[in-house]
């Protein structure tokens, strides 16, 4: 992407395309379910601090780390295979940073109604189960952190969830605007910036957002604002 901006654009092979494309939607899809797993390792952190070591040992660990990726590589195969088929009659300049569904689909003469519907169909299970996983780990988080009956124990706890939560907040939310609407309810403008979103801005401030919880990171940004 950097390539193609610095110079004004960049030639790319069809195979080259299509690994680009698999690739960067099965991480996206791993991602979907490695969040869930980090909320239930806020789960067991909180709710269960005394039996975390004894469920969360190391082959429950390798489990949890391992299982995203192979569903998100193997799921992903049924989504990429069809557009890999598609007929390009048309020009074959992507008007996009990258290989990505939308563009392909502009360029396509095929019938890609039955690509979007399966993208829209896989994306609700892929969609709703992580979310709803999540957000049933947070009631139960949320319930045992009210009754923490010290202030600065029911602060310590929200600590730990406050940055997941902005993660989980900003990924779902480019998602589901990029994949969960249909693509003739946006133009390939609005595709452009919530891809920009989806691809620079959430990673770019992902490790920001998780060092905020590192003491040693707050002690350097105070030593420097105090100097300024």
């Amino acid at each position: 992407m950097l390539g193609a901006i610095l110079l004004g654009g960049k030639k790319m092979t069809y195979l080259g395309c299509i690994t680009q494309l698999y690739f960067f939607s099965g991480t996206t899809v791993t991602e979907c379910f490695l969040l869930p797993v980090m909320s239930y390792d806020r789960y067991l952190a909180i709710c269960n601090p005394l039996r975390y070591s004894c469920i969360m040992d190391l082959k429950c660990r390798i489990c949890l780390s391992l299982w995203p990726w192979v569903l998100g590589l193997t799921l992903n195969f049924t989504i990429v295979l069809p557009i890999a088929n598609f007929n390009f009659c048309h020009n074959n300049i992507i008007d996009h940073f990258y290989c990505e569904l939308f563009p392909l689909q502009k360029l396509s003469c095929s019938d890609t109604s039955f690509v979007e519907l399966e993208v829209f169909l896989f994306s609700l299970p892929m969609f709703i189960c992580p979310c709803g996983f999540i957000v049933g780990t947070y009631v139960y988080i949320f319930l045992t952190i009210v009754r923490i009956p010290t202030t600065t124990g029911k602060q310590k706890a929200l600590s730990t969830c406050s940055s997941h939560l902005i993660v989980v907040g900003t990924f779902y939310g480019t998602l589901t605007a990029k994949y969960m609407i249909p693509s003739k309810g946006h133009t390939l403008l609005i595709n452009k910036i919530v891809s920009l979103l989806h691809t620079v801005f959430t990673p770019l401030f992902n490790p920001i957002i998780y060092s905020l919880r590192n003491q040693d990171i707050k002690s350097a940004l105070k030593k420097v604002s105090c100097k300024k």
